[in-house]
């Protein structure tokens, strides 16, 4: 980079060369006119699409009234906010953060902090799992475990354990004297859109309720209705001690929120956490406003009748073209389709046919529509998908003459 370069944005991002100037609904509008379907959300943040008039209402509204105000002093939108939460979760405290690597940082420091006001400052140590993605600050790093996402920034933050998916036997040896608690996500997201099985997540509540230690999830992803339920751990019917929200909290807007129980949350005092922007006021607006719609009689309702329509016609693409696409998985509006050919060129393709996705791990691609999705798009971009299928076989089948 120098004074001459087009972009002095730091280049940590390998950016496509498109931009977008507006958008609405489902839909962005780059800066050149073009319309393309948005089925990367944000990467699941854009949950009730673009420009929705109850979030920009509820936006103008705050604007004229309050930016900012310091956490020194009570918040009556921040109170009704983590009010509203918790009586739609297993939680009784809230701490409101701006991103899903902070969200993640406080549920750490509060599994951590719990054992060390128990009078057991060596319990520290808390269980990952292999191909999970909790976040790029250097904690959440050490926990997601990546060699790729590690390499470069010095030794990794101590007191992570990392074990196979899906593997108990591996979690019950890696559980010991210094074992603070157990991090999961119950779809991977970036990981490849992996589902933890529900009796997977069943017996390790057992576990941590045996060993005294707490369990924590990370739905920065799947929160917020991205699986057909506002919370996905409601779908399996276990409830966490701990649990990290962001990404579609805000609908576009940043926040961040770590939900706990009164016992895990027993060791927190004025002091032992904290955040300037935390909780401010345009975002608390924001995410009122986002509650607002989902918990209207029908959301979710709508968002599990999406989801099956999008999973059969997805299965039905993947049968036509073998060699092109493998498999659907995922859960709700977090679907993703492992291809045959690299996800990037699946991605590029797609994009090409005006529908906008997003890669992940163990080459799949995810399709994140917004979870106010019609029909009619979902039957647009199985068109598209069918045209970048076609494209991509045909392609195949010259390189294989």
């Amino acid at each position: 980079m120098t004074k001459s370069a087009t972009s002095h944005l730091l280049p940590v991002f390998a950016r496509v060369d498109l931009a977008f100037e507006r958008g609405e609904g489902c839909w962005l509008i780059a800066t050149n006119g073009e319309r393309y379907l948005d089925f990367t959300s944000g990467v699941a943040v854009n949950a009730l699409g673009h420009a929705h008039p109850h979030l920009v209402k509820a936006l103008q509204e705050q604007a004229t009234k309050l930016w900012h105000m310091s956490n020194l002093f009570r918040s009556p939108d921040g109170e009704r906010l983590a009010a509203r939460l918790c009586e739609q979760s297993f939680a009784d405290y809230v701490f409101f953060c701006n991103s899903g690597a902070e969200a993640l940082e406080g549920v750490i420091k509060l599994v951590r902090h719990y054992h060390f006001s128990k009078g057991h400052p060596e319990r520290y140590r808390i269980v990952t799992f292999e191909g999970a993605f909790h976040g790029r600050t250097l904690a959440t790093l050490a926990a997601t475990g990546t060699a790729k996402y590690l390499e470069g920034f010095g030794p990794p933050v101590d007191g992570f354990d990392q074990v196979p998916h899906g593997d108990l036997e591996a979690v019950k040896k890696a559980i010991g004297p210094h074992t603070a608690g157990i991090l999961i996500e119950l779809v991977q997201g970036e990981g490849g859109v992996r589902s933890a099985q529900p009796s997977f997540i069943k017996a390790l509540r057992a576990l941590c309720d045996e060993q005294g230690i707490l369990l924590a999830f990370d739905e920065v992803q799947t929160g917020m209705g991205r699986t057909g339920e506002l919370f996905a751990y409601k779908r399996i019917g276990v409830e966490p001690d701990v649990m990290s929200l962001a990404k579609a909290l805000g609908g576009g807007f940043p926040i961040g929120a770590v939900l706990a129980s009164s016992e895990a949350a027993s060791g927190m005092a004025p002091g032992s956490h904290g955040s300037t922007f935390g909780g401010n006021p345009l975002a608390v607006a924001a995410a009122n406003a986002v509650l607002d719609v989902m918990l209207a009689p029908g959301f979710f309702e709508h968002v599990q009748k999406m989801s099956l329509l999008l999973k059969q016609k997805l299965a039905s693409v993947v049968d036509r073209y073998p060699s092109v696409l493998a498999e659907v998985r995922g859960e709700g509006l977090l679907i993703g389709v492992k291809a045959v050919v690299p996800s990037a060129d699946l991605v590029a393709a797609l994009r090409d046919q005006k529908l906008l996705t997003v890669g992940a791990g163990d080459n799949v691609v995810r399709f994140l529509a917004p979870l106010i999705v019609s029909e009619a798009e979902i039957e647009q971009s199985m068109q598209s998908l069918e045209r970048a299928c076609t494209a991509l076989a045909a392609k195949d089948k010259a390189a294989a003459r």
